[in-house]
């Protein structure tokens, strides 16, 4: 490989690693809505140019996790309800219709990867771990979409929900709701391995509801949005 080729790659590899770090520490409020992002601190942190950062906070503002303001810097972008809403509404559609692909298809090794992850939900559950409990409801949710081979879809709805789950780890500790969210991927589960496609649908799109109406009575809560 050329030295400029290569020099290319290592800038990508950079700012693949800062786009992820910070898109981590946005969706869990680590970094506040608002909160300032600075090219030349973040740069001096990570211990690299401004280069790979800027790459970074565009890749972010693409997905609405960052506002940029020419001449004033860029910030942590504000939860918006509507942007909030139109995650709620692609993730209804294309993971109701990732259940009927995978009820179809029952794949055994899917079933051992879904079961496992419900056990160790229960297990989180029981320790009070919420936070690793929010990222097995993520793995059990990426596990089923990712499993109807649709990689294109799966970026778009990655993108559709950044937004949205910030809203979520807002939510989800309301009373019961861990539980309740429990009891409905143990039902995802069980449809999909009772191989009827439009009752693993149904139990997704009820699950789905559930979590809209959790993140409804957040946004409630929530500052009206400033208008764009």
């Amino acid at each position: 490989m050329n030295e400029p080729l290569l020099a290319q790659t290592r800038d990508q590899l950079k700012a693949e690693r800062i786009y992820d770090e910070l898109r981590r520490r946005i969706r869990d409020l680590e970094l506040a809505p608002g909160a300032p992002l600075r090219k030349e601190e973040l740069a001096l942190a990570y211990g690299m140019s401004r280069a790979p950062v800027s790459e970074a906070l565009a890749r972010l503002s693409e997905e609405g996790l960052v506002d940029i303001f020419p001449q004033h810097g860029s910030f942590v972008a504000k939860i918006r309800a509507e942007d909030v809403r139109e995650g709620m509404f692609i993730r209804l559609g294309l993971e109701t219709q990732a259940m009927r692909d995978v009820a179809l298809a029952r794949d055994p090794a899917l079933m051992a990867r879904l079961d496992a992850n419900i056990a160790a939900q229960a297990e989180a559950l029981r320790r009070d771990e919420l936070t690793q409990f929010y990222e097995l409801d993520e793995d059990l949710h990426a596990l089923i979409f990712s499993a109807v081979g649709r990689p294109r879809a799966l970026r778009f709805l990655e993108s559709a929900r950044a937004q949205l789950d910030r809203v979520r780890r807002l939510a989800l500790p309301g009373a019961g709701r861990p539980e309740a969210t429990y009891d409905e991927h143990r039902r995802l589960v069980e449809a999909i391995r009772m191989g009827d496609p439009e009752f693993a649908a149904a139990a997704m799109r009820a699950h789905l509801l559930e979590v809209t109406a959790a993140v409804e009575r957040q946004l409630s809560h929530l500052a009206p949005p400033e208008p764009r």
